[in-house]
């Protein structure tokens, strides 16, 4: 839980750097959704731990998540939405090689409790640089329809 909206990225990323699935969950209410960056959905903090503890032990087990650029909009004295652009680093590929950096913008809503502040629900979104959408061909691939 935090004290403010602003703070919750940076949370998020002391979190991951436990290593600890429980340590992200428990920045979430109990019944939170959280959809990552390939669209799995995630119902409640059992399945949010659960997750972030296989990946962050795994594959992300060498990663480092840095916040950047932070935005939070107050929809009321108990409700903010949240987006922050993160860099993550030292993603290990199935090849077992580093990965090159990732960027991906997390946006999340938040609920003021009695302790702090609580997400509700999540996504986490890739950033593709210079490209507008997806197209299914038998495999995703990001497209630019824009004109050189």
């Amino acid at each position: 839980m935090v004290n403010a909206p602003e703070e919750f990225p940076r949370a998020f990323a002391e979190a991951w750097a436990t290593r600890d699935g429980n340590a992200i969950a428990a920045l979430f209410a109990p019944d939170a959704d959280f959809v990552n960056v390939t669209g799995l959905w995630w119902h409640d903090t059992g399945q949010i731990a659960k997750a972030h503890d296989y990946a962050l032990k795994s594959f992300f087990a060498d990663s480092t998540l840095r916040p950047g650029r932070i935005a939070v909009r107050r929809l009321s004295d108990r409700v903010a939405v949240v987006h922050c652009r993160f860099r993550l680093s030292g993603q290990r590929g199935p090849d077992g090689k580093t990965a090159e950096d990732r960027h991906t913008i997390l946006i999340c809503v938040l609920e003021r409790r009695e302790d702090g502040w609580l997400a509700v629900a999540a996504q986490n979104t890739d950033v593709v640089p210079g490209k507008e959408t997806f197209v299914n061909t038998g495999g995703l691939t990001a497209v630019d329809y824009r004109k050189p």
